[in-house]
């Protein structure tokens, strides 16, 4: 195609990568939201993180299935109308003022965002030059990232503004304004062209090792790393805000909404500077010492000092912003034709994020939310061992064996 030919698909497509990161960031401050206007627990305002990662888990095969056989425009198309139907839902779900209609949005929302990000990164890689396809995925990701600092930010205001904490009408309002904007965008899509590509396209054919997927003990490995590490970022996300205002620094929620946000530029900045980094160092050393700072960080959260430990739990976001792509990419290494399956296992491993942030809801109704946070810490360990030991392939450590006995 043509410069002119693949701009207009990239910006729409790149649109997609706001959409989600800004849908995310409105999640984590809903929890605290719901707790205070639906009366729930900690652990059951988890199920909101369940829920929408579930839908993920559960969404991520027949997704992929639909785009190769009817193709990823369509794809995108379906992503939209059930990313719009689910914003609409939470009318009905606020005027009820019912957590359970809530989490049915949730999960058509989550829905439709699952088919969008199965296509928007293949097809991100084909709108223009092979050569530059790593440069536009990351310009399009660093959108993703815009999404999620907004977001929370938004939320502040409009959720716990003055005379908005305990009631449910901005929250319809944003929702509605999100289901108009993604319903227009989806007619959008509807006229303009789009290349249709098939995951053969992506993927090299090549058969680069004949040995069975889950032999690559990298992969195997790689697969848990990824389900606790989303599963820390999740149920960090999830709890931040009652952390801060149960701090004892009297810190409201508005506040603590805003402190979120800024976690979240430096959860942006951290990604850009990871990349850097890893010009020098090799990804694999970057995250195992990023790993163990964020297990001193939750240390210091847990003992609960004040500020001190408010400013650790912020900077843990920037140091967990390399460990998703990370991971995944030593994940990937070396697997030749099982390329697409890999990473097909590794989406569906942050199911993670559905699943563990309700045990620490658990433990923060049971202890405190402050205690919650060592399991985080129990998952950065174990990303940790991923980075020093278990990302290493096991023909890597016959040959540095016969170099050591030579």
């Amino acid at each position: 195609m043509s410069k002119k030919s693949y701009l207009l698909p990239f910006i729409f497509v790149t649109s997609l990568f706001f959409l989600w990161g800004f849908s995310y960031g409105l999640l984590d401050v809903l929890n605290k939201h719901f707790q205070e206007t639906l009366n729930i627990t900690k652990a059951r305002s988890t199920l909101l993180q369940a829920t929408y990662f579930g839908a993920y888990f559960i969404l991520a095969f027949p997704a992929g299935m639909f785009m190769n056989r009817y193709g990823y425009k369509k794809g995108i198309i379906i992503g939209l109308l059930l990313f719009s139907s689910g914003a609409f839902l939470f009318y009905p779900a606020a005027q009820q003022a019912n957590f359970n209609f809530f989490l049915i949005a949730f999960f058509v929302l989550a829905s439709g965002l699952a088919c969008l990000e199965t296509a928007a990164n293949p097809y991100i890689t084909v709108l223009g030059l092979p050569e530059k396809s790593a440069a536009r995925l990351n310009l399009s990701q660093s959108f993703n990232g815009v999404g999620t600092i907004i977001g929370p930010l938004i939320a502040a205001k409009l959720f716990f503004g003055e005379g908005n904490s305990n009631n449910l009408d901005n929250v319809t309002t944003v929702y509605l304004i999100i289901g108009i904007v993604v319903l227009v965008i989806a007619g959008f899509f509807i006229f303009i062209r789009l290349p249709e590509i098939r995951e053969s396209e992506i993927v090299s054919s090549v058969e680069l090792d004949r040995k069975p997927l889950f032999k690559h003990s990298n992969f195997t490995t790689g697969v848990i790393a990824q389900f606790f590490y989303v599963a820390a970022q999740v149920g960090i996300a999830a709890l931040f805000i009652n952390y801060c205002t149960e701090s004892g620094v009297n810190i409201t929620n508005e506040k603590a909404a805003t402190l979120f946000g800024v976690s979240l530029i430096l959860f942006t900045a951290g990604r850009f500077t990871g990349t850097a980094l890893m010009r020098k160092i090799r990804p694999e050393k970057l995250l195992t010492v990023y790993a163990l700072i964020n297990v001193a960080l939750c240390v210091i959260v847990i003992l609960k000092l004040n500020w001190v430990s408010i400013y650790s739990l912020m900077i843990v976001f920037f140091f967990e912003s390399i460990m998703f792509p990370t991971i995944f990419a030593l994940a990937v290494k070396d697997v030749g034709h099982h390329t697409k399956k890999a990473s097909s296992f590794l989406i569906m491993s942050i199911v993670g994020g559905a699943i563990v942030p309700f045990f620490m809801g658990i433990l923060a109704d049971k202890y405190s939310t402050a205690f919650a946070y060592i399991i985080p810490l129990i998952c950065f360990l174990i990303v940790a061992w991923y980075g020093k030991w278990g990302c290493i392939i096991k023909e890597e450590i016959s040959s540095e064996k016969e170099l050591k006995v030579f």
